[in-house]
C-alpha cells in the first residue's frame, strides 16, 4: 500500500512512469470489471483505457489518504453509467454484464456434481448471464460489485456514491428483479431451476 502511494505522489508530480507502474499493477482489476459491466472484450478494453486516461487527468484531486483502486473503480463504475445513459438516450440497446463462467460460480455453489448436476448449473449460469443483461444499469452495477468483485456494502457505497441505507434496499431491488427474470427465461425457454429455491440469485447477505 505504501508503494501505491509513492506512486500516486510521483504521478501527482508529473512522473509518467510511476503511473505506468500503476496502470500495470491495476490493469487487470479494471479490465475484469469493464468487462463484467459491458459484456464484451472490445467494450471492455476501450472503459478501462478510458478509466486510466480519466484517473491520470484527475490525480491532482485524488487525496493519497483514499484507496486508490477503489478510486479508479469509482471512475470506471462513472464511465460505464454515463456511456449506458447516452446510449439508452440514442434508443440504443445495451448488453453488459457477464464473466466467464469461472466467476460467476459464486452464484451456484459446487458440491462435486454429477455430470448432469454439472450441465444444469451451466444451463443456469447462462441464464444469470442473459437476465443480467435485461437488468437495469443501476441493478446491473451493484450486483457486479457485490457478487463478482466481493466489494463490502460500505465500499459499494463508496464507488457509485450512495448511502449505506440506498445500496442496501438497491440491492434487494436487483436480487429480486435478477430472480424475476431468471424465473421469466426459464419458464420462457422450458428450462428446469432445480437450484432456484436453494441457491438464491445473489446469495451473499
Amino acid at each position: 500500500m505504501d508503494s501505491v502511494k509513492l506512486l500516486v505522489k510521483k504521478s501527482q508530480k508529473g512522473d509518467t512512469k510511476a503511473f505506468e507502474q500503476l496502470v500495470t499493477m491495476y490493469q487487470d482489476k479494471i479490465y475484469a470489471l469493464g468487462y463484467q459491466l459491458t459484456g464484451n472484450h472490445a467494450d471492455a478494453q476501450d472503459l478501462a483505457q478510458n478509466a486510466f486516461i480519466k484517473a491520470y487527468r484527475s490525480l491532482s484531486g485524488f487525496r493519497n489518504e483514499a484507496d486508490f483502486g477503489t478510486w479508479l473503480h469509482r471512475i470506471t463504475v462513472n464511465l460505464s453509467l454515463n456511456e449506458k445513459r447516452k446510449k439508452k438516450a440514442e434508443l440504443s440497446l445495451d448488453n453488459p454484464v457477464q464473466t466467464e463462467d469461472g466467476e460467476m460460480q459464486r452464484l451456484v455453489v459446487s458440491d462435486g456434481d454429477t455430470p448432469e448436476e454439472a450441465f444444469e448449473k451451466k444451463e443456469f449460469r447462462g441464464l444469470v448471464h442473459t437476465a443480467l443483461k435485461n437488468l437495469s444499469s443501476e441493478h446491473r452495477t451493484i450486483l457486479v460489485l457485490r457478487e463478482m468483485q466481493d466489494y463490502s456494502y460500505e465500499e459499494i457505497a463508496d464507488v457509485v456514491g450512495c448511502n449505506l441505507g440506498t445500496v442496501k434496499s438497491r440491492m434487494s431491488r436487483a436480487r429480486k428483479a435478477l430472480k424475476k427474470e431468471i424465473t421469466k427465461l426459464a419458464a420462457e425457454s422450458g428450462r428446469r431451476l432445480p437450484y432456484q429455491d436453494k441457491h438464491k440469485a445473489g446469495g451473499k447477505q
